[in-house]
């Protein structure tokens, strides 16, 4: 069973990512170390004997459409109710409707266990924190007023609606049709494929964030408008009101996640009788809604990328568990009675440290990331600088974080043998859910054009120039440290950097020439390439902070050795793959003809 590793979280945010220093130097007002642990160990609590229990229960039973309306596993909707009755929902939503203002970084620490708990379950939390940061940015003030504050409370869940059977990540040739009305409203109606939470019984409302276009808009991702479309209509003193004309078509039967409802919806058929029609509200302005959206989108591909950590986490634990009670063989220097536990094994050992570093590594990204959106809010002449480092981490967290979860989950089932391909160990399930967040919220190659194309050239390519020279900081550190065990770090923090500085330069050259081609053709290895990096030196950077403290330190130092003297012996490889992968592309795309 999972267990929340509270302390390993709130380390990571204090001498990692940056919260420790945040809150020293006032950046989060009379936020305390106290506060923090209080606020953790509740949410790890609250994920370890309550969502995660439930987990199986979700995966076996999945999501149901019975005579039009989705039911939710047996104990779900009885568990979200106790979850929003927490003040889960509103970490940092605006104070002004219900929320706690708090840091990002706490919200996504506590989104990490509670997607280790059930990352089914949390999908829907998700989606409405995203939902609520886009109608609080872009929202009029009767929208905010009318839908913020239950939203926040999670009375009211959200949802994002872009995906349309023939469009995918390409939002350009959407359908969706929206109609003007006289009194402000408008009318909207087409079909939407992949709404997550789209349909449930676990909410009084749920608010649809809808893209679609009017009559008159121009053509492509220019005459896209974001319009919030509530399930059910909501009265002037709060009450609910009459049912819109939206449903919820059918189920997607999915790979895993199968407690998420995962909804086809149909917008405006008439089905409830009146005007054929779902009334809906503008958000933000006409013809300008991707931009809007993509303050949701933004938001959910950090929360992706702690799906990709949390299933990383909890698959980690179960495979320790499992190599420390399985017995299997005598491994080399087994002394003991009988066979040796699998942990034994060079092997299985070797695969645990490559699931521990990933696990770190990922976790530590996806933190910066949120403590440099934090920054961005809050670092006053210094705010642009963070705003760029945001921009810069965000693909970085969505795509390594998600790979990481996929990588790491397929190695607990190697660790477990025949047993992980079997459903009872649930193993396997870690690896049918973690498979998804590589594909949405932009596919991780979608992230890797971002990247390269977007934003490296941030300042021309000073933010990412910055960015190398701290992480040339910390292996100088490490350099100087003259702690035992650090053994080749150094070394291999040093090569593994060079081969980064290496690949951004030439990247930024191809840009600079117009030649993107021959940039994105090596922009997915690049994304790799940072992100092992990132994952050594914020292991040394963690090891370097606890050094001396009751042994703790020698073994991150430990991992960090061990992350830094394996995993980034692949740098110079992805190096050579970034600069030589255009021309190897270009000459082999025959076989693909």
């Amino acid at each position: 069973m999972y267990k929340a590793p509270v302390e390993e979280i709130a380390f990571t945010l204090k001498h990692v990512a940056g919260m420790g220093e945040a809150m020293s130097n006032g950046l989060f007002g009379d936020l305390g170390e106290d506060l923090v642990d209080a606020i953790l160990s509740e949410a790890g609590r609250f994920a370890t004997e309550e969502v995660a229990p439930l987990a199986d229960i979700g995966d076996r039973q999945g999501a149901r459409l019975v005579d039009g309306e989705v039911r939710l596993p047996d104990g779900w909707r009885d568990l979200y109710r106790s979850w929003i009755s927490g003040g889960w929902n509103g970490l940092t939503a605006p104070e002004a409707f219900g929320g706690q203002a708090l840091p990002h970084m706490l919200n996504v620490a506590a989104l990490e266990m509670w997607n280790s708990g059930s990352m089914a379950f949390a999908l829907a939390p998700t989606l409405t924190m995203g939902a609520i940061e886009a109608v609080s940015a872009h929202g009029s003030a009767a929208l905010k007023d009318k839908y913020l504050a239950k939203m926040v409370s999670g009375e009211w869940t959200g949802t994002m609606n872009l995906t349309e059977p023939h469009a995918g990540s390409d939002l350009g040739v959407l359908k969706a049709r929206a109609e003007r009305r006289a009194d402000g409203s408008y009318r909207i109606s087409g079909q939407k494929i992949f709404i997550t939470w789209g349909e449930h019984d676990a909410a009084d409302n749920i608010i649809h964030l809808v893209l679609a276009r009017l009559p008159d808009a121009p053509a492509g991702t220019r005459g896209i408008s974001l319009f919030l479309v509530p399930k059910f209509l909501v009265n002037d003193d709060g009450s609910l009101g009459p049912r819109n004309d939206l449903f919820c078509h059918s189920l997607e039967h999915k790979l895993g996640t199968h407690g998420s409802p995962t909804c086809t919806m149909i917008y405006g058929d008439g089905r409830f009788g009146g005007e054929k029609g779902a009334i809906g509200w503008l958000v933000g302005e006409e013809n300008k809604g991707l931009a809007c959206m993509f303050t949701m989108m933004n938001n959910a591909r950090l929360a992706v990328g702690m799906q990709g950590v949390a299933i990383a986490e909890a698959a980690t634990q179960k495979a320790l568990a499992y190599a420390r009670e399985r017995t299997q063989g005598r491994a080399p220097g087994w002394s003991g009675p009988g066979m040796s536990p699998i942990i034994e094994h060079p092997d299985v050992a070797r695969m645990l440290l490559t699931m521990k570093a990933l696990t770190q590594g990922a976790r530590a990204i996806s933190f910066a990331c949120a403590h440099a959106i934090d920054m961005s809010r809050r670092a006053g002449d210094r705010s642009r600088h963070w705003q760029e480092r945001a921009a810069l981490l965000t693909p970085i967290a969505k795509s390594f974080s998600t790979d990481a979860g996929v990588e790491v989950a397929s190695l607990g089932i190697q660790v477990h043998g025949g047993m992980g391909f079997i459903e009872e160990t649930g193993a396997a399930r870690y690896l049918r859910d973690a498979r998804i967040a590589p594909i949405y919220e932009g596919t991780n190659g979608i992230q890797a054009i971002d990247l390269v194309t977007r934003k490296l050239p941030l300042s021309g390519g000073d933010q990412v120039r910055g960015f190398i020279a701290e992480l040339k900081a910390v292996a100088d550190a490490v350099r100087h440290s003259n702690l035992d065990g650090f053994g080749e770090t150094a070394a291999r923090l040093d090569a593994g950097i060079a081969d980064l500085d290496e690949a951004t330069t030439w990247l930024l050259k191809m840009l600079a020439d117009d030649k993107a081609p021959e940039a994105l053709a090596g922009a997915t290895p690049y994304q790799r390439l940072v992100g092992l990096v990132l994952t050594g030196c914020y292991l040394a950077k963690g090891a370097l902070a606890e050094s001396g403290d009751d042994g703790k330190g020698e073994g991150r130092i430990a991992l960090c050795r061990f992350a830094a003297e394996n995993l980034l012996a692949e740098t110079t490889a992805l190096r050579d793959r970034v600069i030589n992968g255009a021309a190897s592309l270009a000459a082999a795309r025959i076989l693909l003809a």
